[in-house]
C-alpha cells in the first residue's frame, strides 16, 4: 500500500508501530545480550575469555559499519524493502548463532546479525516518519525512544533470566519466534515509502565501512589492553578514510555521510547530544555492576535489582516526553533532562560508605528520568529538523550516532577501569557525570540554534 500521505490510519498504525518495536527489540537487546553468556561461551567452546570477545565485537563493529550505506540503500529501495531484508537476515543469523559449535562459526553467525541489525536500525525512524502523522511526531517518537532505551538498558537483564534456566544458545534461539512475528506484521503492515532516482555510491559506502570500522576497531583495542602501539595504524586508517569520505560527499545533493544535513544546526548539535549522552549511558552502565559488587559489596542478584530503578523510570518517562516534545523545545527539555542525569551521576559517584537500598535505587531513578527526559525529544528534533525525503540519512545517523557514543562510553570505562582497577568506579561515574553534563550544554544551545 503506497503510502505519501500524512501517516496511517488506525488500526494499521498500531500493527506498524508493534511490527517496529519488536524488531528493534531484538537488535538493540542483542548489542548487550551476548556479554552475560560470554564466560559460558568460552568454557562451552573452549577458548580463553579474551578471544569469546569477539561474539560481542563482531556484532557492534558489523553495525557501525553498514549503517550509513543501508540508510542511503534504504532512501533508493524504499525504507520497508531494507527494514524486511534486514529482519530476515537477523533471523537467519540468530538461528545459524545458537547451531554455533565453534568460535569462528559464531563470530561470523554474530557479524552476519549484526548487518541484519543494522538493517532495521538505519530506516527505522524515518518509517515512523511515514508510520504517524506529522503532529504526532513526537510521540511516535517517544514510544520508539522507549523501546531503544530500555531494551539497552534491560539486556543484560533479559540475559540472565535466561541463562537461568536454559543454555547459552538459547539467548540467540529466542530471537527466532519473536522475529517471525515481527516479520509476518512488517509484510503486511508497514507502509510503501518513496523512492529516490540516483544511484548507489559503492565507493562511499566502502569508505564509510572502513571509516567506523577501522576506528571502532583501534579505539576498542587500545583502552581495552591491546596496546596503543598496534591499534595506532587501524586508528591512523579510520581517519584516512574518513577524510576521504567527506571529500568525496562534499557538494554531493543526497550524500551517503549526510554532511548535508550537518550543515543544519540544530541537526548537528542534536547528533552531538546524542553521542554524549549515549556515551555517558554506557560508561555508566558498564561501571556501575562493579561499582556494586567490588565497592559496595552487593552480590549479583542485588545488583540487577538496585540499577531497576533507572529503566523503570525510562518507562515512565520517555512517552510523556515525546508529547512534550511536540509542544516544547527539544533544547530545553533535553537541556534539563541532561542535567537531572549529570545529578544523578555525581550523587551515585558520591554515596556514603554503606549506603542503604533506598540511597542507590533514588539516584538510580533519577539518571533515568533525566535521560529519558532527553532521549524522545532530541530523536524528533533530529529527524524533524532533516527534509522529508532525507529521512533515511537522518536515521542512520541517529542509530549511528547512539553507536558511536556507546562504543565511546565502554571505550572510556574500560581505560578508567585499566588505569585505576576496579577501585576507579567512582571515578568512572563523575567522568560520565561530566559527559551529561557537557551535553546538557549542547542541548541548550540548541535554544539559540533554532
Amino acid at each position: 500500500m503506497e503510502r505519501d500521505t500524512d501517516g496511517l490510519p488506525q488500526p494499521e498504525r498500531f500493527w506498524a508501530v508493534l511490527a517496529l518495536a519488536a524488531s528493534i527489540a531484538l537488535s538493540v537487546m542483542d548489542s548487550s545480550i551476548a556479554n552475560v553468556a560470554l564466560p559460558a561461551i568460552a568454557a562451552d567452546l573452549g577458548v580463553a575469555p579474551a578471544d569469546a570477545i569477539l561474539v560481542v565485537n563482531a556484532y557492534q563493529i558489523a553495525v557501525v559499519m553498514s549503517l550509513l550505506p543501508l540508510a542511503s540503500l534504504g532512501e533508493l529501495l524504499g525504507y520497508q524493502r531494507v527494514y524486511r531484508a534486514g529482519l530476515v537476515l537477523f533471523i537467519g543469523a540468530s538461528c545459524a548463532c545458537a547451531l554455533s559449535e565453534s568460535l569462528t562459526g559464531l563470530t561470523i553467525a554474530r557479524a552476519a546479525q549484526g548487518l541484519g541489525a543494522a538493517g532495521l536500525m538505519s530506516v527505522n525512524t524515518a518509517l515512523v516518519r511515514f508510520i504517524y502523522p506529522q503532529r504526532l511526531l513526537g510521540q511516535g517518537m517517544g514510544v520508539n525512544g522507549l523501546v531503544v532505551a530500555l531494551s539497552s538498558a534491560l539486556g543484560p537483564t533479559v540475559a540472565a533470566g535466561i541463562l537461568s534456566v536454559a543454555h547459552w544458545p538459547w539467548i540467540f534461539a529466542v530471537n527466532i519466534p519473536i522475529g517471525l512475528v515481527a516479520l509476518a506484521l512488517a509484510w503486511r503492515f508497514l507502509p510503501q515509502t518513496p523512492r529516490a532516482s540516483r544511484r548507489f555510491d559503492a565507493a562511499s559506502a566502502l569508505l564509510s565501512a572502513a571509516t567506523f570500522g577501522l576506528f571502532m576497531t583501534g579505539v576498542e583495542q587500545g583502552t581495552r589492553g591491546g596496546g596503543w602501539l598496534s591499534a595506532l595504524p587501524l586508528l591512523g586508517g579510520g581517519i584516512l578514510a574518513g577524510f576521504l569520505l567527506v571529500r568525496r560527499q562534499a557538494g554531493r545533493p543526497a550524500p551517503l555521510l549526510p554532511v548535508d544535513l550537518l550543515r543544519i544546526p540544530i541537526f548537528a548539535l542534536s547528533v552531538l547530544t546524542s553521542i554524549s549522552s549515549f556515551a555517558a549511558q554506557m560508561l555508566a552502565f558498564v561501571a556501575l555492576p562493579f561499582f556494586l559488587q567490588h565497592g559496595l559489596g552487593r552480590n549479583q542478584v542485588e545488583t540487577g535489582l538496585l540499577m531497576t530503578p533507572w529503566p523503570v523510570m525510562l518507562v515512565i518517562i520517555s512517552p510523556l516526553a515525546g508529547r512534550l516534545s511536540d509542544r516544547i523545545s527539544a533544547g530545553l527539555l533535553g537541556g534539563i533532562g541532561l542535567a537531572v542525569m549529570a545529578c544523578g551521576l555525581f550523587l551515585l559517584a558520591g554515596l556514603p560508605p554503606a549506603p542503604t537500598a533506598l540511597d542507590i535505587g533514588w539516584r538510580m531513578a533519577l539518571c533515568g528520568l533525566g535521560f529519558g527526559l532527553f532521549q524522545s525529544p532530541n530523536n524528533r528534533a533530529l529527524l524533524s529538523s532533516a527534509p522529508r525525503e532525507r529521512s533515511g540519512g537522518a536515521s542512520g545517523m541517529l542509530s549511528t550516532s547512539r553507536l558511536i557514543g556507546q562504543t565511546t562510553g565502554a571505550a572510556l570505562a574500560a581505560l578508567v577501569l585499566r588505569l585505576s582497577g576496579t577501585d576507579g568506579t567512582g571515578t568512572a561515574l563523575t567522568v560520565a557525570g561530566g559527559i551529561a553534563a557537557a551535553a546538557a550544554l549542547i542541548s541548550f544551545s540548541r535554544l539559540r540554534a533554532g
